[in-house]
């Protein structure tokens, strides 16, 4: 008995490993077409995540994180995050960062890790990691005008109530005075930030300004203020990005030259490639990564802090969007597992229904905004209202790289408990919904 107790872990890897070889479906040609599918669907989807989201929604999540962990304050973070903190003040902070942050399961986790290390407690810093990307405004918008109102309301108001309920039972779960992770409270530099609160809330609007323009989509609503900031996004970025050299300046002692000269080379750039944004936003990033690597000391830990996230998250994400292509595809795209199978599934409002179209929606990779046109398809195939509610709660916050990357913040068990509660509440608020709303 002591002998299988060490080697459980090897022994289901040995057998899942042996399942696998003993069902490969290789024995027709058509399966072997599908399994080519696979395959090319997965490079595909990492590729199109490499292009459309590494640059412009991982690497200013990343540097936004390095500048939580060593210019904000722990006590900050303790005051309004922390475990001591109100509940009524910190999970009403964590629960509505999403309509600021319209990001998706992948990019809200560096800053998740952030706040989680820095000393926020675990429901709350739960509850941000939840309601980051499931409280999106525009999201909420574009689904009550594609999907039906009565569909958008109840996205809106489970999304809320979702991520306050799912992080006091995770704190409930996994009681600790305070985040295990905040044992490490000194910052990268060796103390704490030097500057005012003020400033680094002021610091932290314009990184977090800059991730949500640089990523502000083209709404399929008439609304004149949407459309507006869409097209002048890039305007919008770039003031952003000319105020945050300026801090950089003032605040951190950067050199002007430098700044002067990475502001230039950017310029440039965006004159030359007008039609290509992401040509200048690149070199945005390389000269604010030259400028913090060779700054003061202050500017270089928050490099090395933005770089340490980058390498522990990084490859865990594109690792998990390959997986998740080679077994769900893309939009448009079958793959190993055929598309029929989950639109024949999620059909009705039987609760098999609702509980696979809530496991799916938790495995599958949606970008942002991403899974309104998806859910449309799905409903005119046949997919039951519950299920569609199921599918975009548990759908645009949870994924497969997210909880890959996920369990090396929390670890397994926390995990699979979070993902567990998200699948179950997705489930049962599903099953009402439908029972409502047939």
């Amino acid at each position: 008995m002591a002998f299988w107790q060490g080697q459980w872990k090897s022994l289901l890897v040995t057998i899942g490993g042996f399942l696998v070889c003993f069902y490969l479906p290789v024995e027709s040609l058509q399966q072997w077409q599908r399994l080519q599918a696979a395959f090319w669907s997965a490079l595909y989807l990492v590729r199109w995540y490499a292009q459309e989201h590494v640059l412009l929604c991982l690497v200013p999540a990343f540097f936004i994180a390095g500048a939580i962990a060593v210019f904000l304050s722990q006590e900050a973070i303790m005051k309004y995050l922390g475990a001591e903190a109100p509940k009524t003040l910190a999970y009403g902070v964590a629960a509505v960062s999403g309509t600021i942050l319209a990001v998706c399961s992948c990019t809200v986790l560096p800053l998740f890790a952030s706040i989680y290390r820095r000393g926020a407690g675990l429901g709350p810093a739960i509850a941000f990691l939840y309601s980051g990307p499931a409280i999106n405004v525009l999201a909420i918008i574009l689904t009550a005008r594609v999907l039906g109102l009565s569909l958008g309301v109840a996205r809106a108001i489970g999304a809320i109530v979702f991520s306050v309920v799912i992080g006091l039972l995770m704190e409930a779960l996994f009681p600790t005075p305070v985040s295990a992770a905040a044992v490490n409270t000194a910052t990268a530099s060796g103390n704490e930030p030097r500057h005012p609160l003020w400033q680094q809330v002021v610091l932290l609007g314009v990184l977090v300004g800059i991730l949500v323009f640089a990523n502000w989509v083209q709404p399929t609503t008439d609304a004149s203020l949407w459309q507006s900031i869409a097209l002048g996004k890039w305007w919008l970025t770039g003031l952003l990005a000319l105020m945050l050299s300026g801090l950089l300046v003032v605040w951190y002692h950067l050199s002007p030259a430098k700044v002067l000269l990475a502001i230039g080379v950017t310029a440039l750039l965006a004159w030359r490639f007008a039609a290509s944004p992401l040509v200048p936003f690149s070199a945005g990033i390389v000269g604010i990564s030259w400028l913090t690597s060779t700054g003061p000391k202050e500017a270089r830990a928050w490099f090395e802090s933005t770089w340490e996230y980058t390498q522990q998250i990084l490859p865990l994400l594109l690792l998990g969007v390959l997986i998740a292509g080679f077994l769900l595809g893309r939009p448009g795209s079958e793959a190993l597992i055929p598309s029929q199978w989950i639109t024949t599934a999620v059909g009705g409002n039987s609760i098999v229904a609702n509980f696979l179209a809530a496991l799916s929606g938790a495995l599958m990779y949606f970008a942002t905004l991403t899974e309104v046109p998806i859910l449309q398809g799905l409903l005119a195939n046949g997919m039951g209202q519950g299920p569609a509610l199921a599918l975009l709660l548990a759908g645009p916050a949870l994924s497969l790289p997210n909880i890959l990357v996920l369990r090396q913040i929390i670890g397994w068990r926390k995990t699979l408990t979070y993902g567990a509660l998200v699948v179950l509440m997705a489930t049962l608020t599903g099953i009402a919904y439908g029972s409502l709303w047939p």
